[in-house]
């Protein structure tokens, strides 16, 4: 048996006897939708610069919304174009599959495609929003939208005429009230197990629960085929896509 094998195993005894599991998600997660992960293999925006001269994080800022928001759309309708047409694949599948079998279970995504609902998951955090729902910056119009091919760049709420912007949390932005309390409450309980999965871990609040069940003693598992900050802190490390390690993982708990 090789070391991937026999880690599989490891992974599938723990989260089968514990009462309590994380996932911490990414874009790595919806890789094998055939959406393009954010960075890292095959990323979208693996160039240092975008072709205006700036960094990809200076585009999608609270900043650059407030002065240039044609450039930020710009960057916000590609992100939605490359998750247009596409849904939830296995890893989706399963963490929801798991939330019926572990006593409680909890997914914190840093996703904003909507994929983890559409596949089942109750027990959701999507701590950056949803990139489908669509709210005016000035009334109250709302609307959630799958369709970015044609899309006016920025689009112009048809009530008021000012300018709409996707529910999702731009650099520089808070996080989302109601979603950090959530996960406030959920980490103050415990987990037994905490998994980082698809995600570069770049994010402090990302980082943090991995940390915590560190010190705690507890078990903490990273699946990611590229090596992160955290690669070298888990117990368990998978060099392996989401959806081919949770379905093996899930294979073993059957």
């Amino acid at each position: 048996m090789n070391q991937q094998q026999e880690t599989l195993d490891a992974i599938a005894r723990i989260v089968a006897k514990s009462r309590s599991v994380l996932f911490i998600t990414g874009a790595g997660v919806s890789a094998d939708s055939g959406v393009p992960t954010y960075r890292g293999i095959g990323g979208l925006y693996n160039v240092d610069t975008t072709e205006e001269g700036y960094a990809i994080e200076e585009c999608l800022s609270a900043e650059m919304f407030a002065r240039k928001p044609e450039l930020t759309w710009k960057y916000l309708a590609q992100i939605g174009l490359a998750a247009q047409g596409a849904t939830f694949n296995r890893a989706h599948e399963v963490m929801a599959l798991m939330e019926e079998k572990v006593h409680r279970l909890w997914t914190l995504t840093q996703n904003v495609d909507g994929f983890h609902k559409a596949a089942g998951s109750k027990n959701l955090i999507e701590v950056h929003g949803n990139m489908n729902s669509f709210s005016c910056t000035k009334c109250s119009w709302q609307d959630y939208v799958t369709e970015f091919e044609g899309l006016e760049v920025p689009p112009m709420c048809p009530d008021c005429g000012q300018m709409v912007r996707p529910d999702v949390v731009l650099f520089g932005e808070m996080l989302m009230g109601e979603a950090v309390d959530q996960m406030q409450r959920q980490l103050e309980a415990g987990f037994e197990v905490v998994f980082s999965v698809g995600t570069s871990s770049v994010f402090p609040y990302i980082q943090a629960p991995i940390h915590v069940a560190k010190r705690m003693g507890h078990a903490t598992v990273e699946i990611n085929p590229c090596e992160t900050t955290l690669s070298h802190v888990v117990d368990y490390r998978l060099e392996m896509g989401a959806a081919e390690a949770l379905d093996e993982i899930w294979k073993r708990m059957s």
